[in-house]
C-alpha cells in the first residue's frame, strides 16, 4: 500500500512546493497568496497553466520565461522537489496513519520558515502561531503526541529560546521562539529536545565552517531558523528511534 501511494504523495508534494513558492515569494511583502495569479517578475506576463506544471514547465522550457527569456531560479524546482521528497519519507517513517496529515502539514511550514529566513532574516508569525493552534488540535484529534505532551512542547519550546533571548539580550529574536513552541505543538516535548539538539549541532558546524572560510565574522548574524527547522525534520523522522537508542544506552 505504501508504494502504491508514495507516487501520488510525491506528486502532491510537488504541487504543494509550487505554491509554498508563492507564500515564499509573496508573504514577507504582506501580498496576497490568492490573488492575482503567477507571472513573470521581470515582464509581468502572466503564467500560463502550462507554463506552472511542478518541475516540468521548468525543464520545457529550459528554466527561462516563454516571453522574455529571463532566467527561471533553480530554487522553484528545488523548493518543488524537496517538498515532495519530505512528503514521501514523511510517509516511510509514520505509514498511513492518522498523524501522517500532521507530519506533511508541518514540513510544509518549515520549507516556508526555512527559504523566508533566509531571504529576509525573518520567520513569520502568520505561519507559527496558527501552527501552533493547528499542532495542538492535531495532538486533540489523533492523540500522537497526546495532547498533555503537545502543551509541554509548545512550554519547552517556547521556554526555552525565550530564556536565549533574555540571556543573550537579543541575540535570537522572538521568530524563533515561536518556531520552537510549533514544534513542540506537533512533536511533543522529548522529539522536541533531538530536535533543537539537532539544530544546536548543525548550526554549529555550519558557523564555524563559515568563520574558517571567511563567509561571516564573528559578530555577524546567522539565521537558526532554517537549522532548527532542519532538525524537526530530523526529530519528525528519528526522534521516536533516537530516544530509544538514548535511553537504552545511557539509562536502560
Amino acid at each position: 500500500m505504501t508504494a502504491a501511494v508514495a507516487p501520488v504523495l510525491f506528486a502532491f508534494g510537488l504541487c504543494i512546493g509550487s505554491f509554498l513558492n508563492v507564500v515564499i515569494a509573496r508573504l514577507p511583502s504582506g501580498r496576497s497568496i490568492v490573488h492575482p495569479g503567477s507571472a513573470c517578475p521581470r515582464c509581468g506576463q502572466p503564467i500560463q497553466w502550462f507554463d506552472n506544471v511542478p518541475v516540468v514547465s521548468f525543464l520545457l522550457l529550459r528554466g527561462r520565461c516563454r516571453s522574455c527569456q529571463a532566467p527561471i531560479s533553480w530554487r522553484y524546482p528545488a523548493v518543488e522537489l524537496i517538498t515532495a521528497s519530505l512528503f514521501v519519507g514523511a510517509l516511510l517513517f509514520r505509514g498511513l496513519s492518522p498523524e501522517l496529515p500532521g507530519a506533511l502539514l508541518l514540513i510544509a511550514a518549515l520549507v516556508a520558515v526555512t527559504m523566508i529566513d533566509l531571504d529576509h532574516q525573518i520567520i513569520p508569525d502568520v505561519v507559527t502561531l496558527p501552527g501552533i493552534a493547528m499542532g495542538l488540535a492535531l495532538s486533540l484529534l489523533t492523540g500522537r503526541p497526546n495532547w498533555l505532551a503537545a502543551l509541554l512542547g509548545v512550554l519547552v519550546g517556547g521556554g526555552v529560546f525565550f530564556l536565549i533571548i533574555v540571556l543573550s539580550g537579543g541575540g535570537m529574536g522572538g521568530g524563533d521562539m515561536k518556531l520552537g513552541a510549533m514544534l513542540g505543538a506537533f512533536l511533543g516535548a522529548k522529539p522536541l529536545l533531538v530536535a533543537i539538539l539537532a539544530a544546536v549541532c548543525m548550526g554549529g558546524v555550519v558557523a564555524v565552517c563559515l568563520l574558517a572560510l571567511g563567509r561571516r565574522g564573528r559578530k555577524d548574524a546567522v539565521p537558526f531558523g532554517p537549522f532548527l527547522a532542519l532538525g524537526g525534520i530530523v526529530a519528525l523522522f528519528w526522534g521516536d528511534r533516537l530516544i530509544a537508542w538514548y535511553v537504552d544506552a545511557f539509562i536502560g
